[in-house]
């Protein structure tokens, strides 16, 4: 499964760096942080990560979650 997380207060590549880190420590996500649409791409590898653990891992390297979407079709 694929989610987006909309995150506020990164404005350089180490914090994007920092929030991409706090998500990857997650056992079972993989995350890709995009700086310019404030933005992070998680592919979560296995069931039970719920949303309040990725917004506790982001809220924890001192960014704020906006929203936790599911991902659905190609493009987004």
């Amino acid at each position: 499964m694929k989610k987006i997380i909309e995150i506020n207060g990164m404005s350089c590549e180490h914090c994007s760096g920092r929030v991409e880190k706090a998500l990857n420590a997650i056992d079972g996500v993989s995350a890709k942080v995009e700086l310019k649409k404030n933005r992070a791409i998680v592919n979560l590898a296995k069931d039970g990560i719920n949303d309040q653990t990725l917004s506790e891992a982001v809220t924890e390297a001192g960014y704020e979650v906006v929203s936790i979407a599911e991902k659905k079709g190609l493009f987004s």
